[in-house]
């Protein structure tokens, strides 16, 4: 059997047709509501994710990589 290289590229990077990345903002609250933001830009997904993490209410956030 014969090893197969592993490939640290993901499908995103593949891609030549995308001309922009998509970034998820996800809150999660203290009382187990969650809420979602779709932002183009990386830097602007980060900002309202720090933005979010000063409130007292928010548990914490994290941002993905969407299709």
């Amino acid at each position: 059997m014969k090893k197969t290289k592993a490939t640290g590229s993901s499908r995103f990077h593949r891609d030549k047709r995308r001309k922009h990345r998509h970034w998820q903002v996800t809150v999660y609250y203290h009382d187990g509501e969650k809420f979602a933001r779709v932002y183009i830009d990386r830097d602007r997904a980060e900002r309202f994710a720090d933005r979010q993490k000063k409130s007292p209410i928010v548990k914490s956030t994290r941002i993905l990589e969407v299709d």
